[in-house]
């Protein structure tokens, strides 16, 4: 097996770096940091957090999954994935509960990158993948609509799942505040259009520049102060704060486990799907395991600064590209950037209105919901369908954490119910025809199978998905032959399950006085019956290379 190596892309492209391609990282980065700044403070608020805390995020989650990550253009930071399952952790367990937990997440995607499981996280079934995606963009769109309309509560504290939001919404509509409604469209509008006069200049970005002059204007000499800013809600910090080890007690990390698995494989998904579709536009191959690594030192550094979870940004990271960032170092400037924004220009996030981030989230849930993919799915088979819908409903209605747990159940089983549709067992009695053991003709004749013996034909790997098959052919036919062939020849693999099968076989057939002889078992399952001990039941001299001599050996026992 091939060693582990962890290779940042940095480093490798550092070798033959230029003023040329510092210059194009440069504006690259400048752009990237710019455009993450609202989006930060986006995901920030609607993860239950300080606004500040999702700029700390994109600035030291950022900068060291460009420091050590496996792809050359991948930017890092929270996202709007995160947003539904940060609320719910926040809600239940406190910050100090989200820190622990995110920790243990960065912990478990190191694990899953130094054993070499950045490509079995690619194998997710995609329909699990677009139902979780549409989930929380249904979500995320909910959890945004009392910032958007502005309806007064009474105080009455709005529920945390789906139907219970909704049902709040509905009963106070007629309190709603129009002049909230109309900067969130206007907001929206904004963002809509934007792309149609300029394609550098962010949507989010003008949107909040717009709007928040607006109703600074609307405030200072319209008198109307119904409009909700983030300064009415929230005191930011600017500046870094120190990093803070939490406390941690085995209560806590037993009970946050399951959350710290969702924010793992959430963050391995949506970091790995982010890498490769940048692979396809820059034509380049990232490291899947060594972006792992990255993406989980992030996840442990980050929330000691009072971070939040942090994964790839595909949003962030075309951005990056689409203004000619070449190598990591756009995203470390990316996070320089934020830094000093934080720093010196953070006073002024406090007159940015609640209902203009509102529209920001709601075209980042549009644009997450990839709804024509969902729709498309829908035309594919039943199986398919039905895995697209659980998943969608499961991160609706429940939460984030079931929906990924049940999800991943679902796509192990598929993965056993295709690989066992892939594996037959099919018995001959008569005859054995060369021409049809390949796609060339052998003019050969054909292999005549004795009176008295049956050849069970295994196509496919003999695991425990498939072991009663024998069982159940067998039962079938009702016949006692004197000897029965096994062709492994196309068998790759064999587990537990099949070696303790194959074992009852041999045991059962042998209080019936019936031989089994096994025929052209490949060097690998060869190594594996060895080592389980199963040559002693069987005996060395019925293992066959090849069918031909498993026939003559079939004909010594019916003769003597």
């Amino acid at each position: 097996m091939k060693a582990f190596e962890f290779k940042p892309k940095l480093f490798t492209t550092l070798q033959n770096y230029s003023k040329e391609s510092f210059m194009a990282d440069l504006m690259a980065g400048i752009i990237a940091g710019i455009v993450a700044l609202p989006l930060a403070i986006a995901f920030g608020i609607a993860s239950g957090v300080s606004p500040e805390k999702g700029i700390i995020t994109a600035i030291v989650a950022g900068f060291i999954i460009s420091l050590l990550g496996g792809s050359k253009i991948q930017i890092g930071g929270p996202t709007g994935a995160f947003i539904v399952i940060v609320y719910g952790i926040i809600q239940e367990y406190g910050i100090s509960g989200l820190t622990v937990a995110t920790l243990m997440a960065g912990v478990l995607l190191i694990l899953l990158g130094v054993f070499k499981l950045g490509a079995v996280i690619k194998f997710i079934p995609y329909p699990i993948i677009v139902g979780f995606t549409g989930g929380i963009a249904v979500t995320i769109f909910t959890t945004q609509i009392a910032d958007i309309f502005g309806p007064n509560f009474g105080g009455e504290k709005v529920p945390g799942d789906f139907i219970g939001k909704w049902m709040i919404y509905f009963r106070h509509f007629d309190t709603v505040n129009w002049w909230n409604a109309i900067v969130s469209v206007v907001s929206v509008i904004i963002i809509a259009i934007t792309p149609k006069f300029s394609k550098k200049i962010p949507g989010s970005l003008i949107a909040i520049i717009v709007i928040t002059i607006a109703v600074y204007l609307m405030k200072t000499y319209g008198g109307i102060t119904c409009i909700d800013t983030i300064g009415d809600r929230f005191t930011i910090q600017s500046q870094l704060p120190e990093a803070v080890v939490p406390e941690l007690n085995w209560e806590a990390i037993k009970n946050l486990f399951p959350v710290a698995i969702t924010i793992a494989v959430l963050g391995a998904i949506e970091s790995l799907l982010s890498a490769t579709v940048a692979d396809g536009v820059i034509g380049d191959r990232h490291d899947s395991n060594t972006e792992l690594i990255a993406q989980g030192a992030a996840n442990i550094v980050a929330p000691l600064f009072g971070g939040i979870p942090a994964t790839g940004a595909i949003a962030r990271t075309m951005t990056n590209i689409n203004n000619g960032g070449k190598t990591p170092v756009a995203g470390i400037i990316h996070a320089v950037v934020l830094l000093l924004i934080l720093l010196f220009l953070m006073p002024l996030a406090q007159y940015i209105p609640m209902a203009c981030l509102a529209g920001v989230l709601v075209i980042v849930s549009y644009n997450m919901s990839g709804w024509r993919t969902f729709k498309a799915l829908l035309k594919n088979p039943k199986s398919d369908v039905t895995v697209l819908l659980i998943t969608f409903f499961l991160t609706v209605i429940f939460d984030l954490t079931v929906a990924i747990e049940v999800g991943l159940i679902i796509a192990c089983i598929l993965f056993m119910k295709r690989v066992m549709e892939t594996t037959e067992i099919s018995v001959i009695k008569d005859e054995i025809d060369p021409n049809k053991e390949s796609d060339l003709e052998v003019h050969e004749e054909h292999l005549v199978v004795p009176d008295g013996v049956e050849v069970y034909e295994i196509n496919g790997p003999y695991f425990f998905g498939i072991a009663t098959k024998f069982e159940e052919i067998m039962s079938e036919l009702g016949d006692r032959p004197k000897v029965r062939i096994v062709r492994m020849r196309k068998a790759p693999f064999i587990d537990s399950t099949g070696i303790h099968n194959l074992t009852n076989l041999c045991e059962m057939s042998k209080k019936e006085n019936i031989r089994i002889v096994l025929s052209g078992v490949n060097s690998k399952v060869h190594q594996v019956l060895k080592k389980a001990g199963f040559y002693e039941l069987l005996g060395e001299e019925n293992i066959c290379p090849n069918i031909n001599v498993a026939l003559d050996k079939a004909k010594t026992i019916i003769e003597k």
